[in-house]
């Protein structure tokens, strides 16, 4: 797709790179005005490649600022369609490298492929494990997954649950045809909780956002 303009462009990779973000927090990266950013997310949002929430921006989006009273502030990220827009060469370069493995080495490559990288997470950030309550290890979680740009934050779920969402996934075209990769990392918040998790819901399988169901009422593993 031909976008009109090359800012806009820009500011489709910058959602692509750093997650969801507010308008204010683009146009502190991209160095721009308020009405150029308002003008790009217009023509992005017209063209079926961004869409918006209001809630309270979280992570590497939500850059300098606080979270105050009043409404919500709107925070954009990109749909489907503009994450295969953006990320079309990187993300068909990464799928076209797991298929490679898949046919030359067989699916337990694949699989402990997808193993080794939930596995790097994890000894990336040990400080998760080092926490004494399950909220503040969710609170860490969700931490650590911002700083490697999947633009999370942690809503109430149903009954005594939490639920951890992703709004980006990096690799989200790859675990489209290679569900090994959501279930490995889906094991892996497991371990690093210390409770059973369930998915509910995954950007490789189409919905806007990863969703994790975290239930507070279970009794933590050893």
């Amino acid at each position: 797709m031909k976008l009109t303009s090359s800012g806009a462009g820009n500011v489709g990779r910058a959602l692509l790179q750093q997650g969801a973000m507010t308008p204010v927090a683009l146009a502190e990266l991209l160095n721009l005005t308020s009405a150029a950013i308002r003008k790009h997310l217009d023509t992005l949002t017209d063209q079926g490649l961004v869409e918006f929430s209001e809630r309270a921006p979280y992570g590497p989006g939500a850059l300098s600022g606080t979270r105050g009273r009043g409404r919500p502030a709107r925070v954009f990220s990109l749909t489907a369609k503009g994450r295969a827009t953006f990320g079309q060469h990187e993300q068909s370069t990464a799928l076209t490298a797991v298929k490679f493995l898949e046919k030359t080495a067989g699916e337990e490559a694949v699989v402990a492929f997808a193993q080794q990288l939930a596995q790097a997470f994890a000894d990336k950030h040990p400080e998760i494990r080092e926490f004494g309550t399950l909220p503040e290890r969710v609170e860490a979680l969700v931490s650590a997954l911002n700083v490697d740009g999947y633009a999370s934050d942690i809503t109430q779920g149903l009954g005594d649950s939490t639920q951890i969402c992703q709004h980006n996934c990096p690799v989200g075209d790859v675990a489209a045809e290679f569900p090994q990769l959501c279930e490995a990392e889906r094991a892996m918040f497991s371990d690093l909780l210390g409770v059973h998790v369930t998915r509910l819901a995954t950007i490789a399988k189409g919905n806007p956002i990863c969703t994790t169901m975290v239930p507070n009422n279970r009794r933590e593993t050893a």
